[in-house]
């Protein structure tokens, strides 16, 4: 197809609908993901030919060829990179067969992944040789008659680049889609925002913008506005995932529904994308509502109205980044479960994980993770919070000390905890050095707790430091606060707890108690000084094992008192041989009292029983 057709067909009427995922739908059917996908072309022609034949049935009017991964460098990890020509040709031969088929008017784009590789100067491939790669296969793609190529899920402005200047040596007639990949931060893994790259695809001369993959709808609406507002005369291409993949019980899912898809369809429309259809964990389904969605609507009835009112409704939300999953869990009223872990003191991580593992099974909304708690020498808990992150797929809140960090560090750490996507910190004091494994280190500071939280709600989520530089974009982050409820001077725990409040806390755990009319009492004496308590309050459980234990955190550990009443009933349970089941129960008694008042439980398990702390929630919930 020349570029002027193409283009022309764009301008008119509705925008076109692409197809959906491929390589979700060939994982469904049973082929694993350690396999090449681009090899079915030759291995299980057709298989690959009743997905693309269900998506055109499905009301797609654009498909992708099954060569995402066929370039030189992908192709050679499976031994095929002798097969790039014959799998490409392939690839758009079955989708032409496929098409013709149907008999239906339906566009063929060969399809152009990433290399797989980093080209210089973040890695060792040269931009010429990227480029001769990508040649290579457009080659084979164009040779076999594909109607536009469209090039995918890059992260690289360099890698785009390169392949825009191949495709336009190989046949500068041909129509070009270039779509770029996002975070959840809304940019790319090099750290350009959507802006620049628009700015940067329209540039390359490309003849369509695109954006692919990334999260779910909602963030590629986001992306849509603000590159449409870059470009307002370019032409937009749109596939998002959908929504953010999800780990249960060892498979991937994916959340967003083919009918939430087609709402979305419609606001794209309105944003101004041309081509809409679907990346990661999208079916016929999801492409079938899309079409359904278009079809519903008269031109002119999307560019206002009623439609226009809801999408500009949507947009104003759509344009702070979207809270973490904690967070929207608490702003909306949800009572959660948040469990305390301690970082290794080594290497290892099989049991923390595994312990993560059965919490959320068990129904743990998130994952607090301590940082050198008692002072005592751990594994940096950011290291820990990524792992549990990507590997349990359940969201952490890093504690966060103000103990041993100066100014400098403070910041410096903030940042690093957000490139490894922790979004929800727990701001505290931290446990003096003088306690721990090396008494003798380092234990000043530069911010009481309270000032960390203005640091982190006023300065970085604003997208400054603590001097005002520009620090690239805002965080975002969820921020949380300590108190004690068994405080020996109340009346300096309020103040203090105003000040934090004040500064931004977005929400507060308290110290372990054992008496649910600590919190009444702290919230009427709160109240009295002419200020009601509004933020999320998630009250310290933490479950004794025996009468020893409780004496121990009564007489010895701040902060925590002990009825007589409760230390009576762990000594008779004990003394019956059943002193952790009855701290159990007394845990689940007190989650009980507190439900009213309260939005929240964190649980510190008692040396290490996370088999408690999942019974807890288990018989809680």
């Amino acid at each position: 197809m020349k570029r002027d057709t193409f283009l022309k067909r764009l301008h008119e009427g509705k925008p076109l609908v692409a197809d959906g995922a491929m390589g979700t739908l060939l994982h469904d059917r049973g082929v694993n993901f350690d396999s090449c996908f681009d090899e079915l072309n030759l291995t299980n022609p057709a298989l690959v030919g009743s997905i693309h034949q269900e998506y055109i049935k499905a009301g797609a009017e654009v498909i992708l060829t099954n060569t995402f991964g066929a370039n030189r460098y992908k192709l050679e990890r499976c031994g095929l990179e002798e097969l790039i020509d014959e799998i490409n040709q392939t690839g758009v031969e079955l989708a032409r067969r496929i098409v013709r088929a149907s008999y239906k008017n339906v566009l063929i784009a060969g399809d152009i992944g990433p290399l797989g590789v980093r080209l210089a100067p973040f890695g060792r491939v040269q931009v010429e040789q990227a480029r001769e790669a990508f040649k290579e296969q457009i080659q084979a793609l164009v040779g076999a008659g594909c109607d536009l190529l469209v090039i995918e899920t890059i992260t690289d402005l360099y890698e785009i680049r390169e392949a825009i200047s191949a495709a336009q040596e190989v046949d500068p007639d041909i129509p070009i889609v270039a779509s770029m990949t996002f975070t959840r931060d809304d940019r790319t893994l090099l750290g350009d925002d959507p802006q620049k790259v628009a700015s940067k695809i329209f540039s390359f001369g490309a003849d369509v913008i695109g954006i692919n993959c990334s999260g779910g709808p909602n963030q590629l609406l986001r992306l849509l506005k603000k590159m449409k507002r870059e470009i307002p005369d370019g032409l937009f291409w749109v596939k998002p995932n959908a929504g953010w993949p999800e780990q249960i019980s060892g498979r991937i899912f994916y959340p967003a529904s083919a009918e939430y898809f087609g709402e979305y369809a419609l606001a794209f429309w309105q944003a101004g994308a041309r081509v809409i259809g679907g990346c990661c964990g999208t079916t016929p389904a999801h492409i079938q509502s899309i079409r359904q969605a278009i079809d519903s609507h008269e031109t002119e009835a999307i560019t206002g109205g009623t439609t226009l009112e809801m999408v500009e409704e949507e947009s104003s939300e759509a344009e702070t980044s979207e809270p973490s999953k904690f967070a929207q869990k608490l702003n909306n009223g949800k009572f959660v479960f948040s469990v305390e872990m301690q970082p290794p003191r080594g290497l290892a991580t099989k049991k923390i994980i595994a312990g993560a593992s059965m919490l959320v099974d068990s129904g743990a909304d998130a994952i607090n993770v301590a940082d050198s708690p008692m002072a005592r020498m751990r594994m940096s808990p950011w290291a820990v919070c990524s792992l549990l992150q990507h590997k349990v797929s359940v969201e952490t809140i890093l504690h966060f000390p103000t103990r041993g960090r100066n100014l400098l560090r403070v910041q410096g750490d903030l940042l690093a905890a957000h490139a490894l996507g922790v979004r929800n910190v727990f701001v505290i004091m931290g446990d003096p050095t003088a306690i721990g494994d090396y008494p003798e280190a380092m234990d000043n500071f530069d911010l009481a707790p309270s000032g960390l939280v203005k640091l982190i709600k006023q300065r970085f989520n604003q997208g400054v430091d603590q001097s005002g530089s520009d620090i690239g974009q805002p965080t975002n982050f969820f921020v949380g606060c300590a108190l004690n409820l068994a405080a020996p001077d109340p009346q300096r725990e309020m103040d203090i707890l105003r000040r934090k409040i004040h500064n931004g806390a977005d929400f507060i755990i308290t110290q372990p108690i054992y008496d649910a009319s600590l919190i009444s009492n702290f919230l009427h004496g709160y109240q009295a000084t002419g200020e009601e308590l509004k933020v999320p309050l998630l009250i310290g459980i933490l479950p004794l094992v025996s009468a020893r234990h409780s004496a121990f955190l009564n007489q010895e550990v701040p902060g925590i008192s002990i009825p007589e009443h409760i230390h009576q009933r762990m000594q008779t349970a004990e003394d019956q041989g059943i002193g952790p089941q009855e701290g159990i129960r007394i845990a689940i008694e007190l989650i009980k009292e507190v439900r009213e008042v309260a939005q929240g439980i964190y649980i510190t398990p008692p040396f290490n029983r996370f088999d408690y702390v999942a019974e807890i929630i288990d018989q809680s919930k």
